[in-house]
């Protein structure tokens, strides 16, 4: 099936002309003499470089904190739902949980697409901290694999504080029976919770060609997290499609609607500004 799927969007010449050869073990990126010189794409690519080093302390301590709060109203939260749950509820709760990782790819793919697509590392206090990371992606995508966990995943953990937060309060000072009525509502929120914060590391993951865990490639193999080959359509210069990057469920049918396409259109049209343009100049540093 994602054979099919890659085919309607990306032909192999454009996958292996205009993208990374991230598979290849002894980083044989270069397709041709003068990308030996001056790298399209990698860890020595001059824009890759800069925006490498612009990973802050301050940044560092964000992360650490953002993943410690979120790991612990994870667990408290998992705790109080298996303290209110009923079984008779099993078939609805498997349901909404199942919206929540649908929500969970769309948003993935909406945050995705804002960030690839739009603002500038230059901005106060957004750009390094967070459109950074998404301009060195693009030029070296292998750079997340050389990530530890707390880099990988201390954004995404820090989206979902806010729902655990409300979730936490709700448990700790309603009535058993208000939780009741609004456990189905959790359901939702806790997988949507957890599957944002995994996303990154199920990203960092589809990026990493070696020493995968079979339990990983068998997930990915059946397509319930994002699979190596479906990301790589994502991959292909200019990077403007294939957004969803947590189960990547969403994605054909998003390119088949034209969703971001078109959006983007309307966006230049009210704004005049260009998609990925900061991305395009980041690309050109090459040395």
């Amino acid at each position: 099936m994602a054979a099919s799927v890659l085919s309607a969007v990306k032909t192999e010449a454009q996958i292996i002309n205009n993208s990374m050869l991230e598979e290849d073990p002894n980083d044989n990126s270069a397709t041709n003499e003068e990308e030996k010189i001056k790298p399209r794409w990698g860890p020595y690519h001059k824009g890759a470089k800069e925006l490498a080093g612009l990973y802050s302390r301050g940044k560092r301590m964000q992360e650490i904190v953002c993943v410690c709060i979120c790991i612990t109203l994870m667990v408290m939260n998992l705790y109080f739902m298996a303290l209110h749950f009923k079984f008779e509820k099993v078939t609805t709760i498997f349901l909404v949980a199942l919206a929540g990782i649908f929500t969970a790819d769309f948003a993935s793919g909406l945050v995705h697409w804002a960030a690839d697509t739009w603002g500038s590392v230059e901005l106060p206090i957004l750009g390094k901290n967070f459109i950074r990371p998404f301009r060195e992606h693009h030029i070296d995508p292998t750079s997340i694999t050389r990530h530890d966990f707390i880099e990988t995943n201390g954004d995404n953990f820090m989206l979902t504080i806010p729902g655990l937060t409300y979730m936490t309060y709700h448990f700790c000072f309603k009535t058993n029976e208000e939780v009741q009525n609004y456990y189905y509502w959790f359901s939702y929120l806790y997988l949507l919770a957890i599957f944002v914060s995994l996303t990154n590391q199920i990203h960092k993951w589809s990026h990493t060609y070696f020493g995968l865990p079979r339990w990983v490639t068998l997930l990915q193999d059946l397509h319930i997290i994002l699979p190596k080959r479906h990301h790589r359509i994502h991959h292909v210069s200019p990077h403007e499609t294939y957004f969803c990057i947590t189960t990547g469920w969403l994605n054909y049918p998003l390119e088949k609607l034209a969703f971001w396409t078109t959006l983007e259109w309307l966006i230049e049209l009210v704004t005049g500004c260009r998609p990925r343009a900061d991305d395009f100049k980041w690309a050109q540093k090459r040395e």
